[in-house]
């Protein structure tokens, strides 16, 4: 089944992160897909707000790679971004697998650098930017 989310302004950000993390049900492990400046990080962020996240730790993880947060709920979410990744062996060192095989919700910006090493559960989500400045992001359930 086919999904959108369209986020007119940046004001509807997180009634959009609400029913993006309604829509994806149990999935865990989520690769956005969009061009530099289409709002990657603006909607992890915004995720993370919704789930509870002190706003203050939440940040780009460009060049720590993956950062940890604490929802509210006490539950974990990793927040990776791959840009600077050039080789997957790069990904393997800091743990990939181990992030991913935690349960936790992992958010996870330019996953083009690692997509060999992503799971086959992976929910691909793409993040086009609309010529009046909105954002719809799409995605398609697996076929079980």
């Amino acid at each position: 089944m086919k999904h959108s989310i369209r986020i007119a302004s940046l004001s509807g950000i997180d009634k959009a992160a609400e029913e993006f993390l309604h829509q994806i049900g149990d999935n865990r492990l989520i690769a956005f897909h969009a061009s530099m400046g289409a709002g990657k990080t603006t909607f992890c962020t915004a995720l993370c707000r919704v789930l509870g996240v002190e706003s203050d730790t939440v940040s780009s993880p460009t060049f720590a790679i993956v950062n940890e947060y604490l929802t509210s709920a006490g539950e974990t979410v990793y927040h990776f971004d791959f840009y600077r990744i050039s080789r997957p062996e790069e990904a393997l060192d800091i743990g990939l697998y181990d992030y991913l095989d935690s349960g936790a919700l992992c958010l996870m910006e330019w996953p083009e650098n690692v997509e060999q090493l992503l799971p086959e559960e992976t929910l691909h989500v793409s993040i086009e930017v609309g010529e009046d400045g909105s954002r719809t992001l799409s995605w398609e359930d697996k076929q079980v």
